[in-house]
């Protein structure tokens, strides 16, 4: 009977085998075809697209998580993880960061060419207008003279216009728009692999801005209680730019927005940091950022490329991945 039993148990198995493995052929061929059509040339993104129109946070995350899992958005979300160390100046430099230990002083550069060339023009003119007849000769050359103490009194009373005509006539450096591309690519491609989802971007002189948007994120900032883990990951996108920059010239232009937004950042987290670790987390973000910079360095220069010709945001994620498909080709060629 025992056998007779196994027999019958041996005979069913070996009916019903052949009907498991069809099917999970079928279902894996499926899953093959799902994939295929999202990791190839024609991805579907229109909900990526309407999510990012709709400026909604959570479903752009889905849709990106989605796309992850089905083989094409692989380089979303994929440094979630970051743990602060103790940093020291020597590890940036190492890294290849230029002028470490300037990193958070202001430069002035573009303020003092402002500043230099109204001296200049207005000497210049003082001087020609001084050869004008009878009392003009006089009373020109004075109101001219008067022009760098009106521009100084304007930017005590109002420092966001002088900083705007600051910002406009820094475009006339040859290095400016390049500057700005890459420090606004930098932070878009370090949140983009951290996980953080992408709404807007600008790269328009004095509405420079990458928009992040993460509803969860900003309820804690609101309430003040910002924990170390989600710290630390806001430390490292808003040091990108300024890595972006440190790892490219000598001097950094950009720092001063990013360091208000980081001690914003800081201001808002639970438990309150000493200014010791205050600096320590500044230099471990700047090294995290140049370091993933520097490990995506094809994906960087392909968004810096996009953003520079105004692409969309769907445009900078798909640079983003396509730069990562073709670097993962060229890896598997060179090895044949």
């Amino acid at each position: 009977m025992a056998t007779l039993f196994a027999h019958f148990a041996a005979s069913v198995g070996h009916s019903v085998r052949p009907l498991e493995s069809t099917l999970r052929r079928l279902e894996t061929s499926r899953k093959w075809r799902i994939g295929a059509s999202l990791a190839g040339p024609g991805v579907n993104l229109e909900a990526l697209e309407t999510a990012i129109a709709k400026k909604d946070s959570d479903a752009v995350k889905a849709t990106l998580d989605q796309l992850n899992v089905a083989g094409w958005a692989k380089k979303w979300s994929s440094q979630p993880y970051v743990s602060r160390r103790m940093t020291s100046l020597r590890e940036l430099t190492t890294l290849g960061i230029k002028n470490a230990e300037n990193l958070a002083n202001p430069s002035v550069r573009n303020d003092a060419a402002l500043l230099f060339t109204i001296l200049g023009a207005t000497g210049f003119l003082a001087v020609i207008a001084g050869h004008l007849p009878g009392d003009w000769g006089f009373f020109v050359p004075y109101l001219i003279g008067s022009i760098p103490l009106m521009v100084l009194a304007l930017g005590s009373i109002s420092p966001g216009l002088l900083q705007a005509a600051i910002s406009g006539f820094s475009s006339f450096f040859p290095d400016h728009r390049e500057r700005i591309a890459r420090h606004e690519a930098a932070h878009f491609l370090v949140a983009y692999l951290i996980g953080l989802p992408i709404l807007h971007y600008s790269l328009d002189i004095g509405k420079e801005h990458v928009n992040l948007g993460d509803e969860r994120l900003q309820k804690l900032l609101y309430s003040g209680s910002l924990d170390d883990k989600e710290l630390d990951r806001l430390a490292v996108v808003s040091m990108a730019g300024l890595a972006a920059e440190g790892l490219k010239y000598d001097k950094v232009l950009g720092q001063s927005a990013d360091l208000f937004t980081l001690q914003r950042f800081i201001n808002r987290s639970k438990p309150s940091l000493s200014k010791d670790q205050q600096q320590n987390l500044t230099r471990w973000a700047v090294l995290f950022a140049a370091s993933l910079l520097k490990n995506n360095r094809r994906a960087h220069e392909a968004l810096i490329s996009t953003m520079s010709s105004k692409g969309t945001v769907i445009d900078c994620i798909k640079a983003i991945e396509n730069s990562s498909q073709s670097g993962d080709a060229g890896r598997k060629e060179a090895e044949r």
